[in-house]
């Protein structure tokens, strides 16, 4: 049994219930082994950041670097929700304002490929309005299917919308579809 100090926190970044722990570097490691150990009659084996990241974009959570970046602002992206524009000033705030007002170009959608296909951030995207790109893609091993995040013109942003992913320079049909595309057990279509 271990006695050390760690913050425990009920989070994370995969939509499945999980824990994060905080505690010393040099404490990480026996922490590791002992819950390994622990976990074993469980069937408790270690899960790298690709999975991670699957199940994060299974969930629809975008991640800075690939989904948000300065190319982007929060409108764009669908965190209207946590700008609060209403509030005092910040940095950023008055262009917010004018793009909100003037309306939003292009919207970060969520698709699911409707044949297979294995679709990579940087795949380009075409719309009837216009192009967009891939910023996280894969495909779903809870669903069988190619899904994914891009920026599109958001008139081709919308539920239902018939779009392509170009995959080796063969357009592959695919429709957007709001994110989550999988929740604790339940298929999202």
């Amino acid at each position: 049994m271990l006695d050390r100090k760690a913050l425990l926190s009920r989070t994370g970044y995969t939509g499945e219930d999980g824990f994060e722990i905080y505690l010393e570097n040099r404490d990480a490691v026996p922490l590791w082994r002992a819950l390994l150990e622990a976990g074993k009659a469980e069937g408790l084996i270690p899960a790298g950041l690709g999975a991670r990241d699957t199940l994060r974009l299974e969930m629809g959570y975008a991640l800075y670097g690939n989904d948000l970046d300065e190319e982007h602002t929060a409108l764009e992206a669908g965190l209207g929700w946590v700008v609060k524009l209403g509030k005092e000033d910040f940095i950023g705030r008055q262009a917010l304002i004018r793009q909100k007002e003037a309306g939003i170009e292009r919207k970060l959608a969520g698709f699911r490929l409707r044949e297979r296909g294995f679709p990579r951030p940087g795949y380009e995207v075409r719309t009837p309005s216009g192009g967009g790109v891939v910023t996280s893609g894969t495909v779903s091993p809870s669903l069988g299917v190619g899904i994914g995040l891009a920026y599109l013109p958001a008139e081709s942003a919308q539920p239902g919308a018939e779009i392509e992913i170009v995959i080796r320079g063969q357009g592959i049909p695919a429709e957007v579809v709001k994110p989550p595309f999988y929740t604790q057990g339940s298929v999202r279509t």
